[in-house]
This record gives C-alpha cells, structure tokens and sequence, in this order.
C-alpha cells in the first residue's frame, strides 16, 4: 500500500483546512472566512483501498511576525515540511503573492515532490488563462503535477487525491484504519468553540482570543465541557458576551450542536470569558494555553 505524509501548506487564508476537511469527508478543522483561523498542526487520516494519506493542515505562512503568536504560527507551518514524504502547496487565484517567494526558497530547501493546487478555479472566467499560469509556474519550480481545484465545490479533488497516493512510498498503514486525526475530543471541542467565536464576532477580536478546556467529563449519558474563553482586555470580553449574555448564549448554543455530532452524544457546554492580558504576545503564556506544536 502507499502510505505517507502530506504537509498542506499555503498563505492564511487560502482552503487548506476545507481542502483537508474534503479529502477526509468528515470535519477534523475548523473553518472560516477569517484568516489564521488555523493554529496548531492537525492530523486528518484517510485510509482507502490505495492506502493511508496522512494529511497534515497548519497555519497559514505569513510575513507578519510582530507578536509571539504570530512567530508561533509561522514555526509550526515551517517544521511540518521536516518528515514528510509529499507537499501540497495551495494558492488561490493565477497570481504569485510577496510571501509565495519566501515559500519557493523553502520547497528548494525541503527537496521534496510538490504538487501545486490553485484553489478556487470554479471563480476563474478565462480557462486558457490556467494553462498559462500552469507553464509559468512549471517553469519557476519542478512540480510533480499542477492542479485546478475548487475545495469547497469539490472540483478535482478526485484526481488531486490519486496524485497524491501515487506519490506516496509503498509502507505498511500507520494509523488504524479507523482513526481520522490524531487530536483527541477535548482538543476538537475546544477548536468548534473558537469556530464559532471567530464566525459570529467582528473582524479583529478573534485573532486576541483563545479557548482553554478546564474540565472534560464523559459520562455515560451527557458529555460535560468546561471551557474557558481568555480574551486581553475587558472591552473583549463585554463583546464576547454581549448584551444581558446573548452573543455568549448563541456562541455555545453553536459549539454544542456542533460537538454532539462529533462524539455522538448529548453535551452540556459551560462557557466562561476571562481576561488574560498580553496572552498572544507572550511566550510562557502561549505554552501553558496549549501552543507547543
């Protein structure tokens, strides 16, 4: 069987996670407009007849490193290209961006197999404009393939995957067949709750924004989350809850429907907003909220 690793890499914001999300047929991460919705290095498994693609999703590469957040993202984006057997770099639309340079130097550096994927394509008016990008392209790297895709309309996605097995090293399976990430519930829970604080608040609040498990109770009827929401100021916290509790009471009204399709189960969700200031600036502050990929 063909088995192996595949970084999914790209800028903030360009479909990795739907793309991901769409290779699995299931949602493993979270998704939104929002740029750097995507924090932490995710694992989504998809074991077939051909084999086991094991998919690896991160932060979006980006040249803003201005707070500690920030250089973590860009890290954990960096150190998925070490150990892994296959890249797919997404961009959308036909045109390089500034930071797409940085990215080339770093594909020339990893020496591996890369297919391009241009997301979006179905937006693309001019067909034969792709072809022209695609020969640009092929002559500023050696892809393997280069690939029109729509993620979210899933346009392609067939043959971007049998390009990928293809590529893939003949090896034994390395997840069971029936594991689909390697993040546990708890960490999953926390990540729909942050989904559905960065879908319904304004532009700039969820990038100073986080969400902590406190307690994580599996009984034998209801699951019980206790999660906590660390903002940086208190005006954050006041526009997290909203006016006499609504925008909190629908941020977890929307988390709970979404965590009891993932584990099955009925779910009792208790939110809290705290204040932790600087928590996105500072190191020590970053570990202890779970940024240790």
């Amino acid at each position: 069987m063909n088995c192996g690793f595949v970084a999914l890499i790209g800028r903030p914001n360009v479909g990795k996670s739907t793309l991901m999300n769409h290779l699995l047929k299931q949602k493993i991460s979270i998704t939104s407009r929002k740029p750097q919705t995507t924090r932490h290095r995710i694992l989504g498994i998809n074991t077939t007849a051909a084999g086991q693609a094991i998919y690896m999703d991160t932060p979006g590469m980006h040249n803003n490193e201005t707070r500690a957040l920030n250089r973590h993202l860009n890290r954990t984006a960096e150190s998925t290209l070490l150990g892994v057997d296959l890249i797919v770099w997404l961009i959308d639309g036909l045109s390089w961006h500034e930071y797409d340079e940085v990215i080339f130097k770093k594909l020339e550096q990893a020496g591996l197999p890369v297919i391009l994927a241009v997301n979006k394509v179905d937006k693309v008016k001019e067909k034969d404009a792709i072809l022209t990008f695609f020969d640009a392209a092929q002559h500023r790297f050696p892809f393997q393939h280069l690939v029109p895709i729509s993620a979210l309309k899933g346009i392609n996605l067939e043959q971007l995957e049998a390009l990928i097995f293809a590529l893939l090293p003949e090896n034994d399976l390395i997840y069971p067949e029936d594991q689909v990430t390697d993040r546990p519930e708890r960490f999953l829970a926390a990540e729909i709750v942050r989904e559905k604080l960065t879908r319904r608040l304004g532009a700039e609040l969820p990038y100073e924004l986080t969400v902590e498990i406190e307690r994580y109770e599996e009984l034998p009827n209801i699951t019980k989350i206790y999660a906590i929401i660390w903002v940086e100021r208190p005006t954050q916290k006041n526009i997290v809850i909203g006016k006499e509790g609504e925008m909190l009471k629908k941020i977890g009204t929307d988390a709970r429907i979404d965590i009891e399709k993932l584990i099955g189960q009925k779910v009792y969700l208790q939110l809290w907003v705290k204040v932790k200031r600087g928590w996105s600036d500072n190191e020590r502050a970053l570990q202890s909220l779970g940024f240790n990929d």
